[in-house]
């Protein structure tokens, strides 16, 4: 495979001496510091490209290889990987969430434990492999004890893995109408990953975060929902490559964290009032590595092979190259 043109010639022309990698990854507060020059890396040197849309640079990546470095859902990853797209994950984990408040149901459907899903219709904000429609499922499943497999999945739009096919009890939505109309019309009893404005439609679990922050202190559940991946063309090429990134990565997180810890961050957002609370129970809301994630990188596995997004079972150490297996930030 060739490499990306546009980066080619960037690398030989302008820097002979230091690569330069197009990157796509949002800026928030782990970021910061690499997207404002304060962290250098070592021997290359990050070409941010802006991509408003987040998860069209992960269609891009995944469908083109657009990118040589590139923020992607994890689930997206799992998918990628089990059907051979060259490029691999690196244990930095960007972005994570509790999904309980994820779902929302509609009052008049005779929804009165979660349970009652079963023989219902649920959409699923755009493909059945998003990370949230996962992690949401996975409530539903694992806490309430509800058979996924006796659920139509309703999905608004398709998968950014083309070859992957979605079980049996997976369909698409009906032309012409929205998750959102549905979910407000009864024609759906819940949905998953949408925001809708209407008298009948309530949260599933009305106390969603602190849910999730109780399923944290009891089975360590911190779902992880965006990583790093690298073209295999430049892993392969430059064997330092991996940690190289890994480093840079963790050197700008480590200023976010410090920030987090003396709060010194003038407005927070959302995410980082959560991050603040999850700091609070573990002492690092954004763990980097395999060794401190391995949990919920086996939970997530597991899952994804219970609801067909995998067809084979994976170790956590298989999905990260050999040179970032002892790394931790």
């Amino acid at each position: 495979m060739e490499p990306d043109s546009d980066c080619a010639k960037l690398v030989c022309i302008a820097r002979p001496d230091r690569m330069l990698l197009k990157t796509v990854t949002r800026t928030q507060g782990t970021t910061q510091a690499l997207k404002d020059g304060t962290v250098k890396p070592r021997g290359f040197t990050f070409d941010f490209r802006d991509v408003p849309v987040l998860i069209q640079a992960f269609r891009r990546m995944v469908r083109g290889l657009e990118f040589d470095v590139s923020e992607m859902a994890i689930t997206t990853y799992l998918c990628a990987r089990a059907h051979g797209k060259r490029f691999t994950a690196l244990p930095i984990f960007l972005v994570r969430a509790f999904h309980h408040g994820a779902i929302l149901y509609n009052t008049n459907a005779g929804i009165r434990v979660p349970k009652d899903l079963e023989g219902r219709k649920v959409g699923v904000n755009r493909g059945y492999t998003v990370t949230t429609g996962l992690w949401a499922r996975s409530v539903l499943q694992q806490e309430h004890g509800v058979d996924l497999s006796r659920i139509t999945w309703v999905l608004s739009g398709d998968e950014h893995v083309a070859e992957y096919q979605p079980p049996a009890n997976v369909v698409s939505i009906e032309s012409g109408k929205t998750i959102g109309q549905m979910l407000g019309a009864g024609e759906l009893a819940a949905a998953i990953g949408v925001d809708v404005e209407h008298a009948d439609v309530k949260p599933l679990f009305p106390d969603a975060l602190e849910a999730g922050l109780a399923a944290l202190r009891e089975r360590g559940h911190y779902p992880i929902n965006h990583l790093i991946v690298v073209k295999d063309d430049l892993l392969e090429a430059h064997p330092d490559l991996a940690a190289d990134v890994f480093g840079a990565f963790a050197k700008s997180k480590r200023r976010y964290l410090e920030r987090l810890k003396t709060n010194s961050i003038d407005v927070p957002s959302a995410a980082d009032r959560v991050h603040r609370l999850v700091l609070d129970i573990t002492g690092d809301p954004l763990p980097y590595g395999i060794e401190s994630n391995r949990v919920v990188l086996q939970e997530l596995i597991d899952h994804a092979l219970t609801q067909g997004i995998i067809t084979a079972r994976v170790a956590p150490e298989a999905l990260f190259p050999r040179s970032t297996h002892g790394l931790a930030a």
